[in-house]
Formats: structure tokens, sequence, C-alpha cells
């Protein structure tokens, strides 16, 4: 009775192994193709900025996310390998009916280089490099706060169209959908306060180093989100609604440290040292290893924003 025990161990410790080596094989010739890539996709004649992340899911089957120059980050059900290219389609975001964005790609030297088919039909190339992991410093020193808003008037801003932004009262204003505002500084890693105000109904956003969207919309009666009130647009969901009424002026306190944010919401901590994983829709590029500003968004409705102080932090 023993000596079956004994087999029937030695039998199971066998299979442990090989499952264990099986797994350690495939961890070690991992698809090159997974990851996060910053992209670039030619449109038109403009270069819009998208971002792609490939993933395993099992053993064989590869998945992943996709960011383009709008909208949210969009799941991708399976990515296929074939004769050394892949390929991998996006169902539509919001219009009915509207046609599905398709891909087709190769790693080449280092890149990712292919084709996509809009939903207009049209064919346009793309390029991705590799998303820098962005360095996480755990013992940051601050720097001298600076008022990025004088109260007075637009200096050191810049509309990216037709400028619909004014001040009044030392209050910075958009009161219509129009372009959004760039700062002319550019930041790494930082802690901002700002103070901001909308009427019932209202959207907009604040864009780290331009590429990460720390949302704003009017959250009375609404579950948090990752596209609502505080969250990091299609990546992070605040762990609470603290969004006030509209007509009430509110506050954010964020610290960017690398990929990891902290999103502090009307006094209430919402994001606590999370990782944003890439660019979101709308960020100005993708080229996520640089310094960027800030951009407020003013292309979804009235908004006010006051006291906006950044503290630089050195790495």
């Amino acid at each position: 009775m023993s000596s079956i025990f004994n087999l029937r161990s030695t039998v199971f410790s066998v299979i442990l192994l090989f499952t264990f080596l099986n797994g350690l094989l495939f961890a070690q010739e991992a698809n090159p193709l997974e990851g996060r890539w910053d992209m670039v996709i030619t449109q038109e004649g403009r270069e819009l900025p998208s971002w792609l992340e490939i993933r395993h899911s099992g053993t064989h089957t590869l998945i992943g996310r996709f960011v383009y120059a709008f909208g949210s980050a969009r799941p991708i059900a399976e990515v296929i390998v074939k004769d050394g290219k892949f390929t991998f389609a996006i169902p539509p975001q919001w219009e009915q009916g509207d046609r599905y964005m398709s891909f087709e790609g190769q790693l080449d030297g280092g890149l990712l280089k292919g084709t996509m088919v809009y939903t207009n039909g049209k064919t346009y190339t793309w390029t991705a490099s590799r998303a820098p992991s962005l360095a996480y410093n755990e013992n940051p020193v601050l720097g001298t706060p600076i008022q990025l808003f004088n109260g007075k008037d637009l200096s050191g801003w810049h509309a990216t169209g037709d400028n619909q932004w004014i001040v009044e009262d030392g209050v910075l204003k958009s009161p219509k959908s129009g372009s959004n505002l760039v700062s002319d500084k550019t930041f790494t890693d930082f802690k901002m306060h700002i103070e901001f105000r909308y009427p019932k109904g209202s959207n907009s956003g604040i864009y780290l180093r331009g590429r990460y969207e720390v949302q704003i919309t009017d959250g009375i009666g609404v579950e948090p989100s990752d596209i609502e009130f505080s969250g990091v647009y299609g990546f992070l969901t605040p762990n609470q609604m603290v969004a006030k009424n509209p007509g009430e002026w509110q506050a954010y306190d964020i610290t960017l440290i690398g990929r990891r944010v902290t999103v502090v919401a009307n006094g209430i901590t919402v994001i606590n040292d999370q990782i944003i994983p890439g660019i979101t829709g709308g960020a100005i590029d993708s080229r996520e290893g640089e310094p960027g500003p800030f951009l407020f968004q003013g292309d979804h409705g009235p908004i006010e924003f006051r006291n906006i102080i950044v503290t630089p932090i050195a790495n």
C-alpha cells in the first residue's frame, strides 16, 4: 500500500515539475510583440498619437488594448500572428454601424510598423516604439512652487486653435466649446494644485505632460468610472465619487512621478499611487519619455480654472 502511495506521490511531483518547467519555458520565450507601444498614425498629412498594448492570455492567445487619437482605451479580443505578421481589429466606439478599424503590422528592427484601415475605408501607415518604463523616485525632492496662471492674462499659455479662453476677475475661463489650452512650460514629475468650476452637464479634462487626462465631468449621481470625474480617462477608476454640485469650486491635487499618479479630489484621495499604462485619447503626442506641458480641454463645454500651482519634483 505504501509503495503505491509513494508511486502516486512521485508521479504527482513529476507532473508538478513538468508544469513548472513548461511555464518557465513559455515565460522565457515570450512573444516579442508583447508590451506597451507608443504609436504614431500618419493620417491625411497629420501624425496622430496612439497607443497599443499586447499581452498573452493563457499560453497561446495574444490580446490587448488600443488607444486612438481620441476616445478611451478599447479592448483587442485577439492579436492574430501568422507568417511573421500580426493583425487585429477594433470595434466601433460610439456610432452604431461604424466600421471596424483593422490593423496589420510586423516587428522591424525593434519597431512595430504597419497599416490601418480606418472607418472611412482608407488605408494609413503607422509606426510604434516600445514605451519607456519611466523611473519612479521613492524619495522625491520638491522644487519651488510655480504659479502657472498669473490671474491677469494668458501669459504662459497658448490655444491650439481659434482662442475662446479669457481671464476675468482672476479666473481662467472657456465660456463655450472651442480650442484646448496648453502651457508653454513643460514638466516631468510634479505635484499640482488646481481649482475648477463648471456648469451642469459640462465636461473638461487636465492632461498631465499633455498625455494623460484626469477627467472633469458633472459627476453628481454617477457611479465612479475611469471616464467620469477624477478618473484617468479610460484607465484608472477613482475609489469613490466625490464631485460637488455644478457651479461650486472644486479642487484636484495631483502627483505624477514616472507613471505613478495620485489624485486627491476635493480633499479625498481617490486614486493612490497607481500606474498609468499609456497615453489617453486626445494626447498631444505619444513621446512618453519626454517632458510635457499641461493641457486644459476646452472643446467639450464651458470650464473655469484658478489657483494653478505646480511644484516640480527632482529625480
